[in-house]
């Protein structure tokens, strides 16, 4: 989807009646309503989608990434395809293969406490399935990576399904992200469904492990989750993140800064880590470049680094 990111204050949020700090799935007429609200000419357009953010992150860093989406055949869908290729993420989508539809769009709108809150047109998206998977890229990957939003529909759960399977049957890790905390409110039997067994890695934030696991505190909620994931992050915001390597957990100390936007951070983590444990380095390790990276995404506005903090942040750590 294409990110359409702008700043609002919370008077917004209720006189177009947002809930705030969710990611709410919206129809067409309802985005183009919200989007003629806010200020469009000064917001922010990229490709996006919490897997894409996270990919490119991997990419900044100097990771090789492949990614599987689909978009549309209009405007917003050749400047999706321009913008993940500018920023060196190779894709099962070309020009000559754009589908029908509307390309789908997420407004993500930033509030000054930094909380984000989404709302989401799928569009052309709504149709990923199986057929959209790109098997071979899946074999020749030492992770898979695994969006939560895919949960919402019938085919977006096929084709994790499917392509969970592909990669166990070839050698290849999974890494699942929750995504949001609505994902796994309102979808928990599915998300469950997914997990199936367990996956080799799991991201979520402290809210998303409490609902997944059934508990209301991190302590008990990070036990049960290692029933369904061999190693898990949990982000805690200001507080760093916690990390299980497969045999004890690990504290990533936060970076103090001050919060503008909090959009993308969890998706710069796991790119960020998944970055650090592909290059060779320890799970521990991995998670003192998502953190450092993390930080630097919620003190400025948007999801990506800026060009060169990639570098300036492997310099910090092992200069």
């Amino acid at each position: 989807m294409v990110d359409i990111i702008t700043e609002v204050d919370d008077d917004f949020l209720k006189r177009n009646n947002i809930e705030k700090g969710l990611m709410t799935l919206v129809d067409e007429d309802r985005q183009h309503e919200l989007v003629a609200a806010i200020d469009l000419p000064n917001s922010m357009k990229q490709c996006g989608g919490s897997a894409a953010n996270t990919v490119i992150a991997a990419s900044q860093f100097g990771g090789r990434c492949f990614y599987s989406c689909k978009v549309a055949n209009d405007d917003m869908g050749h400047f999706y395809l321009d913008d993940i290729k500018a920023n060196n993420v190779a894709t099962n989508t070309t020009i000559n293969l754009l589908g029908d539809g509307i390309t789908g769009k997420c407004l993500v709108m930033t509030t000054p406490d930094a909380q984000r809150t989404m709302n989401t047109f799928l569009g052309a998206t709504s149709d990923f399935s199986v057929k959209d998977i790109d098997e071979e890229a899946i074999k020749n990957s030492e992770y898979l990576y695994i969006e939560g939003y895919l949960i919402t529909s019938e085919n977006g759960r096929e084709a994790m399904l499917r392509s969970k399977a592909v990669a166990e049957a070839n050698g290849v890790k999974v890494a699942l992200t929750f995504s949001d905390p609505s994902m796994v409110k309102y979808f928990g039997k599915e998300m469950k469904e997914v997990v199936g067994d367990g996956v080799d890695l799991l991201f979520c934030n402290n809210e998303e492990a409490c609902l997944f696991t059934g508990t209301d505190n991190i302590l008990e909620a990070r036990e049960r989750l290692k029933y369904s994931a061999k190693n898990f992050a949990i982000t805690l915001g200001a507080n760093g993140a916690s990390i299980f390597d497969g045999i004890t957990f690990v504290d990533i100390e936060p970076y103090k800064v001050e919060a503008i936007d909090t959009n993308g951070a969890g998706d710069m983590f796991a790119g960020a880590f998944l970055y650090g444990i592909t290059e060779g380095h320890t799970l521990a390790e991995a998670g003192k470049i998502a953190s450092l990276a993390s930080s630097k995404i919620v003190s400025q506005f948007g999801p990506r680094l800026q060009p060169g903090q990639a570098k300036e942040i492997l310099d910090f750590l092992y200069r």
